[in-house]
């Protein structure tokens, strides 16, 4: 691992102001991902939010066309406001590290801390193709299928997993909250013009076993957009590292609190 080590959750300082996490699904996904994470952080007191985002869980009736990057920041941006959140600890699993910091970028003085989780980490200006150009082969894709803009969870050769989880029983349940995306959200830029987006510190959490070909990451400059050293952090599990090593996720989310 890159940095200093968690504390174990048991040690948690009690003393310590509780935290406010807001975690926010990638990709196909839905908040119902987090479910084996949030028990290990709301025991230390901690209030956690794990919202779906339009188009997805309990808002899939809500997918179209137009569901895009933006209306995504906009629904954690809706979150972070309606439920007067401040000093929020925000985490975005995969595509969601572009949705993470457009939203960060409307509501800086709310966000204490950006969480990139295996995360695509964008320039302004930037789409999640831009990030990583393998997104193009989705974007295809979609264009070729009837609508157009349906781009629906990959099929993985059962031998590499699903979203790097291979347990049978783990897959099965996986699969009950995937659904498709909108191609518009891989084609929309990020805005990152608000320069107090780049006071905000950052964490980088890295999965580092078993990663596809052509899901290369960008390395993390030395020196975060603050000035402070960069923070990476690595777990030795695939993508969906919140169903295959919950604890050891929720002890570095922890660290931060």
């Amino acid at each position: 691992m890159i940095g200093d080590p968690p504390i174990d959750a048991d040690e948690y300082d009690e003393e310590r102001d509780m935290a406010t996490y807001v975690l926010v699904h990638g990709a196909w996904h839905s908040g119902r991902c987090w479910e084996r994470v949030v028990p290990f952080l709301t025991p230390a007191g901690h209030r956690v939010l794990t919202p779906s985002l339009t188009g997805h869980g309990d808002k899939a009736h809500l997918l179209g066309p137009e569901v895009g990057l933006d209306t995504h920041a906009d629904d954690i941006v809706r979150l972070i406001t309606e439920e007067e959140l401040t000093e929020v600890i925000l985490v975005g699993h995969s595509y969601a590290g572009l949705v993470i910091s457009s939203a960060a970028n409307q509501v800086p003085d709310r966000i204490a801390h950006l969480v990139y989780l295996d995360a695509m980490v964008p320039e302004d200006g930037e789409s999640a193709a831009d990030v990583m150009p393998v997104t193009q082969v989705l974007i295809d894709r979609a264009a070729r299928s009837g609508g157009g803009w349906r781009v629906p969870p990959p099929e993985p050769p059962p031998s590499s997993g699903l979203f790097g989880v291979t347990d049978p029983a783990d897959v099965a349940w996986l699969r009950t909250m995937l659904s498709d995306q909108s191609v518009r959200c891989l084609r929309q830029p990020v805005r990152l013009d608000n320069p107090a987006v780049n006071l905000i510190p950052r964490t980088h959490i890295h999965c580092v076993a078993d990663v596809p070909e052509g899901y290369e990451r960008r390395p993390v400059p030395a020196v975060q957009p603050n000035g402070s050293p960069a923070q990476v952090w690595e777990l030795p599990t695939g993508h969906d590292c919140m169903v295959t090593m919950p604890a050891e996720l929720a002890s570095l989310l922890l660290e931060l609190g």
